[in-house]
């Protein structure tokens, strides 16, 4: 047991999370409440930022019109529905990003391009709905765990 703790390394705290990166609470009652609050424009920015794609993009993929994202960004934050869209979009991303141990760039060709185990669909463009997100990080976790059929 002592060569087991011997070799154990703790996680390092101070190397912030996918979500503390975003400004998104991960999970429980603070992200809801930011959800029904509304996600503040800073968070687009940090999206943006962090998933390598164009502003504009990333608008089109979260299905909100270039008019609304000029209004969103001087009021200062999205209402609830463009908020659970940026959600999602962040909840694929991160799970894309940790089935490929970190790389970013290969998680966006990822999500970019279609995918058989998708009825050869693009998983971005399957972000418009829970049912469509949920059966792209359904796929994500069967990819993990070897799981194709």
């Amino acid at each position: 047991m002592a060569i087991l703790l011997d070799n154990y390394r703790a996680p390092n705290a101070s190397t912030p999370s996918f979500w503390q990166i975003v400004g998104i609470p991960a999970r429980g009652a603070q992200l809801y409440d930011a959800l029904k609050e509304g996600m503040s424009f800073t968070v687009y920015k940090k999206l943006v930022a962090a998933s390598g794609l164009e502003h504009k993009e990333l608008a089109r993929y979260v299905a909100i019109p270039p008019a609304t994202l000029q209004r969103r960004a001087k009021a200062g934050k999205f209402n609830v529905d463009e908020s659970d869209r940026l959600y999602r979009f962040a909840e694929v991303f991160n799970a894309t990003t940790e089935l490929f141990e970190g790389d970013n760039d290969r998680a966006r060709q990822w999500l970019l391009n279609p995918v058989r185990g998708l009825g050869d669909r693009r998983p971005v463009d399957m972000l418009a709905t829970s049912a469509e997100t949920e059966a792209v990080l359904d796929l994500i976790g069967r990819l993990e765990h070897g799981v194709f059929a």
